[in-house]
């Protein structure tokens, strides 16, 4: 394969989205990306409001970020109402045209040739930069990649707003230059049935070429850390604690299996407030599970907690675990899903609506549930934790099956013919 896919002109990316740090679902997803793309011989430069990248790589611009107070403003003066006022359609516009100064800028400071626009065309988190973006592409004609992770539509909060005009306008935008990807079939449908714009399918990656490797030293004692005995199963439920997480369905299977364990759930609740993880404490009480909430110990990178406590990353937890649970009623793909699959854990997968269409028909071996735990499920875990061979046969079947559908090669396959015979390539 070349090393250089495209002409001098789109040699240089930009990656623009609301935040580009840490260890969220579009975060994650970025970095994968840029991965990919730096491999095929192209650099990559960043655009956000808060930002992890190398400083020589990044812009960073506080207004991007969607807790911005002047942005959070606007945002709640827009959902939730019927009308918007005056002077927030005219604060809304003097944060766009700031925005919009800032993105030329960055364009011009990095000698962009192409723009990767990552959800923030998507979700209105951030209206005045989602308008921005759309005015700048619209005035220079850049060639864009809008990545899609999840459209407004499938917020319940972005129902009831008074922006039915900029919702139509930027989230997402009809542009000729705009090429579009989402991360699943049904977003691909909806996309075009709204809004007439065509969108190509590509999921979520891991890097399957390449597993994981072994804990090394620092990770040795995880288990000894968060507290298991020997004899004791650790049942990792690697998300964030949200309703739509279906948390209490793994909590009500620990307790179904009468086996030694501890449930460990990795996230915090985030900003959607703590009456869901106020009420899995009081349940896992009544069911009578062990349940660990350790967001405290678990970071994007090693270090130490204010109380000298040591901090692991999500890769570190992985290997020792010994079954993952995902009982989500809602996921725009699956990360989580393909990090077990990455590890060689067995999963407990709910069958909600993409993991149905995109990801089961692909023959993953996994033990199922259809939104409430059965009989049937607990007997099978059961049985997938007792039996070796059956677990090994399992895992490494749905290895293969990641590496052959959701891996860098993959994604890389895409982004070439994207990149090679869109119009727009000079």
């Amino acid at each position: 394969m070349p090393k250089t896919l495209v002409k001098n002109k789109l040699q240089n990316v930009g990656i623009i989205s609301t935040r580009i740090a840490g260890t969220d679902g579009v975060s994650l997803e970025i970095e994968k990306w840029a991965h990919v793309l730096e491999g095929m011989g192209l650099k990559c430069f960043y655009f956000a409001g808060e930002l992890d990248r190398p400083e020589e790589l990044s812009y960073p611009c506080p207004e991007a970020h969607f807790t911005h107070p002047a942005i959070k403003e606007v945002y709640l003066e827009c959902f939730d109402l019927e009308v918007r006022k005056r002077d927030i359609t005219d604060k809304l516009h003097t944060l766009k045209n700031g925005l919009k100064d800032h993105l030329y800028a960055f364009v011009k400071q990095f000698d962009l040739g192409l723009i990767i626009v990552e959800n923030a065309l998507t979700i209105p988190l951030n209206i005045p930069l989602g308008v921005a973006v759309t005015e700048f592409i619209a005035e220079t004609g850049i060639p864009t990649i809008a990545h899609h992770h999840d459209f407004y539509w499938e917020r319940d909060r972005f129902t009831n707003n008074a922006i039915g005009d900029y919702l139509c306008l930027a989230f997402p935008p009809n542009l000729p230059s705009i090429y579009h990807v989402v991360i699943n079939s049904h977003a691909s449908a909806q996309l075009s049935l709204r809004t007439g714009i065509s969108a190509v399918v590509s999921p979520n990656v891991m890097d399957f070429d390449f597993p994981p490797a072994p804990p090394d030293e620092y990770a040795a004692d995880v288990r000894q850390s968060l507290g298991l005995a020997d004899d004791e199963l650790l049942v990792l439920q690697p998300t964030r604690v949200v309703q739509r997480k279906g948390i209490e369905h793994a909590i009500e299977l620990v307790s179904r299996l009468g086996m030694k364990a501890k449930l460990v759930i990795s996230h915090a609740s985030g900003d959607e407030g703590y009456d869901y993880e106020m009420r899995l404490r009081e349940y896992s009480q009544m069911m009578g599970v062990e349940t660990l909430f350790v967001a405290n110990i678990i970071n994007e990178h090693r270090g130490r907690t204010p109380g000298g406590r040591k901090i692991y990353t999500l890769e570190d937890i992985y290997p020792h675990a010994d079954l993952v649970t995902y009982p989500s009623t809602f996921e725009g793909f699956g990360n989580a899903f393909l990090e077990a699959i990455y590890f060689r854990k067995p999963i407990v997968v709910n069958n909600y609506s993409i993991y149905h269409k995109d990801i089961k028909p692909k023959g993953f071996q996994v033990i199922e549930i259809d939104g409430y735990v059965t009989e049937e499920a607990v007997q099978k875990t059961r049985w997938v934790l007792t039996d070796e061979r059956l677990r090994k046969r399992m895992v490494e079947t749905n290895y293969k099956l990641g590496q052959q559908f959701f891996s860098f090669a993959v994604l890389q396959r895409q982004l070439e013919i994207i990149i090679r015979d869109y119009h727009w390539n000079p």
